[in-house]
């Protein structure tokens, strides 16, 4: 009785997972060949500012494996359940953005279903099964490499600078010191360290596991937006400035121009 409990609690999550899939994907591909200015990235961003982004965005999605590999080798935490669902969403994303034309990929989906943030949501429990978990350690650790090269790939073909790395590293050491140091589970090190980093303070913001999980996308949001504006501000100064030394160098020329032609009268 004990097995066929196990075995179905593999089996539905795969077809859970494999319907969020089918659905994900059409709605992936119609946003992919979507010409709304809505959903393009340019239309909000400065180009410099989306390949800093870009950057971030592969550091976050490292951050983000790191988080989980703690919550099934060290943490229980008590707030599993925006934890299970945002490992859901992830999984989803990477297996909506992988290319399934090697066989390497098609294994990987498998391998990365989230077989314990399903259960918990489908059954209420935990899934006791140990090997999924080192699996997934595994595969999560396998992604922070993939997301680590992809990382260097893009900052080396764009010809980037790598200071964002270094301030992630001081936003990675400040998480890791602070969930020993404060005995605090990784989510609440990530607000804590978060609203730190932005002069919010350095206190938990939210009761509940959605609440924290908003804080930090407010939180960074709205850090990222006060760049956008300063770079825009200072792209329009420059801008700016360079039209008013344009229309003097015009202006001169014009001046040269007039006094060679009266010479040559």
């Amino acid at each position: 009785m004990e097995i066929l409990k196990i075995v179905g609690e593999l089996i539905i999550p795969i077809l859970v997972f494999g319907v969020l899939f089918a659905v994900g994907k059409l709605i992936f591909n119609k946003l992919v060949n979507s010409n709304s200015r809505f959903f393009n990235p340019k239309e909000y961003f400065p180009e410099q500012e989306l390949e800093t982004l870009n950057q971030v965005y592969y550091l976050v999605m490292m951050l983000i494996f790191f988080v989980f590999i703690l919550y099934i080798m060290i943490f229980e935490g008590k707030e599993l359940l925006p934890i299970a669902v945002l490992q859901i969403l992830i999984s989803l994303y990477v297996a909506l953005t992988l290319d399934y034309s090697s066989w390497n990929n098609k294994i990987l989906f498998f391998l990365m279903v989230p077989y314990e943030s399903l259960v918990f949501l489908v059954f209420g429990e935990f899934l006791m099964f140990w090997p999924i978990y080192l699996i997934h350690i595994l595969v999560y650790a396998y992604f922070i490499k993939m997301y680590f090269d992809q990382f260097r790939q893009y900052t080396e073909t764009n010809g980037l600078g790598i200071t964002i790395m270094l301030l992630f590293s001081i936003v990675f050491f400040s998480f890791v010191v602070t969930l020993f140091a404060e005995g605090v589970e990784p989510l609440n090190s990530a607000v804590m360290v978060s609203n730190a980093f932005t002069s919010n303070g350095y206190a938990v913001l939210g009761n509940s596991g959605v609440g924290k999980l908003i804080s930090i996308l407010l939180v960074w949001g709205g850090y990222i937006i006060s760049g956008v504006g300063t770079a825009t501000l200072t792209a329009a100064i420059l801008l700016k400035h360079s039209q008013k030394r344009e229309k003097e160098l015009n202006k001169r020329l014009d001046e040269l121009e007039s006094l060679i032609k009266n010479n040559k009268e």
